[in-house]
């Protein structure tokens, strides 16, 4: 069994086909098995790279809770490239996954050919950030008591993962029964380390702001944690682009995986051809109507009244 070397820890890692190499980043409740549905379709023209992140075996389960700090799951992503042989990558990743493709844009901008962040942005709105750290950490001692066979099939169930259930019964099914095999402790320190107490996305938009690596967003419509912080950052990063796919929630690569794999073989080809360039500031639209350059209509003053038109004199006869 392969492994990469993250400074001690060791990552299981497999390779699929020849070519440009993507590598996939599994979300919380998968692992490599996730990417199925990818690896079949890009591993015809691709070499198709997945790993499964530290706290998921067969990679090791370190106990020090300090090694579930967010900037190790996204270097992890170029320990990976280094073992497999790759200088350079397509970084393809869902969720807590596509939070590490887009730092892995920020921290190691040299590796990435392109950036794929999908389902990504949960717990980064100001308004509801308290009670996801509050929920996350509920859930991490969940994961210890109750053990994955419980606390597994509760999170399985929850609310952005139903379009799922009800769109594909036997696909959930085995989503499900796949996030039952973790190993809690793995899951708890996750859950704990990386996903309660890493940095707000809002936190690094100066940073995006200057990143103009092709950068595609992708979200589902019924996924709700995720909606506005995608369509910030697609205002916000200069090349980037999004796609929401309707009626789906948060496991969009499951749920909807032709329109995925569509979507993304379009996105490598523009970007292997130049083709997707950043946009000028041009193109950032100020006003609705008017284009760049034309004059812009006067704006009345709040609360003034408008002036009178001066009465015409009437000719006088003589």
């Amino acid at each position: 069994m392969p492994y990469a070397n993250a400074k001690g820890v060791k990552l299981y890692w497999e390779s699929t086909g020849k070519g440009d190499a993507i590598i996939f980043v599994h979300e919380f409740a998968g692992d490599h098995r996730s990417w199925e549905p990818q690896v079949r379709y890009f591993g015809r023209r691709y070499r198709c790279i997945t790993f499964d992140s530290r706290g998921y075996t067969p990679s090791d389960v370190p106990t020090d809770p300090t090694a579930y700090v967010w900037q190790n799951f996204c270097d992890d992503i170029a320990h990976v490239m280094r073992a497999a042989g790759e200088k350079k990558a397509h970084i393809v990743g869902l969720s807590m996954g596509g939070y590490a493709a887009l730092h892995f844009a920020l921290r190691h901008p040299r590796l990435a050919r392109s950036i794929v962040a999908a389902g990504a942005g949960s717990g980064s709105e100001p308004d509801g950030r308290a009670q996801f750290r509050r929920d996350v950490a509920i859930g991490a001692e969940k994961f210890l008591k109750d053990g994955m066979a419980k606390a597994g099939s509760a999170y399985a169930g929850g609310a952005t993962r139903l379009a799922f259930k009800r769109k594909d019964p036997r696909g959930w099914q085995e989503f499900h029964d796949q996030l039952s095999e973790h190993y809690s402790l793995g899951s708890s320190l996750t859950f704990r380390g990386y996903q309660k107490d890493r940095p707000s996305l809002r936190d690094f938009e100066p940073q995006f702001a200057k990143c103009k690596m092709p950068t595609l967003l992708v979200v589902g419509d019924e996924d709700e944690p995720c909606l506005d912080t995608n369509l910030r950052l697609k205002r916000i990063m200069p090349a980037a682009g999004l796609v929401v796919v309707p009626r789906t929630g948060h496991t969009v690569n499951l749920e909807e995986p032709d329109v995925f794999n569509a979507t993304l073989d379009r996105f490598f080809a523009d970007v292997e051809h130049d083709a997707w360039p950043a946009r000028a500031i041009a193109s950032w639209p100020v006003s609705a109507v008017l284009a760049p350059g034309m004059a812009a209509p006067r704006r009345a003053t709040p609360g003034a009244r408008p002036k009178p038109r001066a009465k015409r004199k009437l000719a006088t006869r003589r």
